[in-house]
């Protein structure tokens, strides 16, 4: 094992056993299964329905990133935990569903066939890439289940509350053990990892994009919980340097080369700082990225 697979097994060990001593939760048992309202909106259902189907891909999830990453001891076991963690989450969503009396089993079945019609394929295709890819997405999708958590309070729904809440705290540990390797990969190649870093902002784009079904409806009622560009920048973009100690400056040197490497292609987003900061009339235009 390599100095390097060896700090990255260290930073896995230590996120498994805060798992297993903090975090584990029972869906049959920790959810108060009673407090669901089945009063609430259909709108709070079709977000918690969109939430199941983006999940629903975890096979190509978990087949495409535990190939992509199986030569690494840490890598490769977090991907089974993290799969098992996942596979919670849709489960979860299915039966707030189906006990909310919000949908049938025939139209979970019908919408597992729409969703498995199509597949995930990864966005990225270094292991490095990939890593950073895990952590903005983690991160992002920790602020929307923060932000439909409040939504679910807001129509006395303590059932979905707590979903939520549950999911929430699963998706902000795995980014933070997606942190901890980019750190670890900073200190041994920081050009290099700040470069990929560069490149997955400048493309990046969350799981469900094109292939969930209504996606383009779906979103817009998605992003009346208040999560836009301007969320992504101040609560994800932001909070992500910071925490792994990248510059302002240093990321933008990056970032412009990255988005100068796509030039004359098709622009999907422009999420560097200077692009976006100091821009927030551009929230009208709040990346597809948010709505998954």
């Amino acid at each position: 094992m390599s100095r390097l697979e060896e700090k990255i097994f260290r930073e896995y060990m230590t996120f498994f056993e805060k798992a297993e001593r903090e975090r584990r939760w029972n869906v049959f048992e920790d959810i108060p299964w009673d407090r669901v309202n089945r009063d609430a909106s259909e709108e709070l259902a079709l977000c918690a329905e969109t939430f199941c189907s983006v999940e629903m891909y975890l096979p190509d999830y978990v087949s495409n990133g535990i190939n992509l990453v199986r030569s690494y001891f840490g890598q490769a076991w977090f991907q089974a935990n993290w799969a098992y963690e996942e596979s919670k989450h849709s489960l979860t969503l299915m039966q707030y569903l189906l006990r909310s009396g919000k949908r049938t089993e025939e139209q979970l079945t019908d919408l597992q066939h729409q969703i498995f019609a199509k597949k995930w394929d990864l966005p990225f295709h270094t292991p490095r890439q990939m890593t950073f890819y895990g952590c903005v997405q983690e991160m992002a999708t920790f602020v929307i289940y923060v932000k439909h958590r409040e939504r679910a309070a807001t129509e006395n729904d303590e059932c979905l509350r707590a979903i939520y809440d549950y999911i929430a705290r699963d998706e902000i540990a795995h980014c933070r053990f997606y942190q901890s390797v980019i750190k670890v990969l900073l200190e041994e190649d920081r050009q290099g990892t700040l470069a990929d870093m560069a490149h997955v902002f400048a493309n990046f784009e969350m799981p469900g994009v094109g292939i969930v079904p209504d996606y383009d409806s779906r979103i817009l009622k998605m992003r009346e919980a208040g999560v836009d560009r301007n969320v992504f920048i101040q609560k994800v973009y932001m909070p992500i340097l910071k925490y792994l100690g990248v510059g302002r400056h240093e990321m933008l040197a990056a970032q412009r080369v990255a988005l100068d490497l796509r030039h004359g292609g098709e622009r999907r987003r422009d999420t560097s700082i200077e692009g976006l900061g100091g821009a927030p009339n551009l929230s009208d235009a709040a990346p597809q990225a948010l709505s998954a």
